[in-house]
């Protein structure tokens, strides 16, 4: 599939991504991050996402890896593989940056980013999101977003298993 460019320049390594984060800083942009899945993007998602983007400057997407999806969610997950999933985010407005990680969590990639805000939906407490502690020890925040009830990629599977 070939890729547009604005969003292909979007989708990015974290090694590529070091550099912009760089200036972006150096201009006091403020840096946003957050992370999922975002296996079938739904209104919770773009609420989600779009309620991140106002935290700061420039938002930066972690997106879980096919192999990390599958991990985390079961033999019959993703639904789209990561080039799709990380297209569709790239094609969103509010979203600066699209990185896929291999791993389970987002930690390391956070640790290289350290961003002015980390963000996560609201099934998480400050607490228990990955990277909080390495966030707040720079100087950054922590927020949680309420999540639209009734809108979950569960759900929506759900729907669809029933078709």
């Amino acid at each position: 599939m070939n890729l547009p460019n604005l969003s292909q320049r979007k989708i990015t390594r974290a090694v590529d991504l070091s550099h912009e984060i760089f200036q972006w800083k150096f201009f006091g942009k403020k840096i946003v991050f957050t992370n999922g899945c975002f296996d079938l993007l739904h209104a919770g998602h773009i609420h989600s996402l779009n309620q991140a983007a106002a935290l700061g400057d420039k938002l930066i997407v972690g997106l879980n890896s096919d192999a990390s999806v599958k991990r985390l969610k079961g033999e019959r997950r993703p639904i789209q593989q990561e080039q799709n999933r990380a297209l569709i985010l790239a094609s969103l407005c509010m979203v600066d940056a699209v990185v896929i990680f291999e791993e389970d969590t987002p930690l390391e990639l956070i640790k290289n980013i350290l961003p002015d805000v980390l963000v996560k939906g609201g099934d998480y407490t400050p607490e228990s999101v990955v990277g909080a502690k390495e966030v707040m020890a720079n100087g950054g925040k922590v927020e949680i977003i309420p999540l639209v009830p009734g809108l979950s990629t569960t759900n929506l599977e759900a729907l669809l298993i029933k078709l």
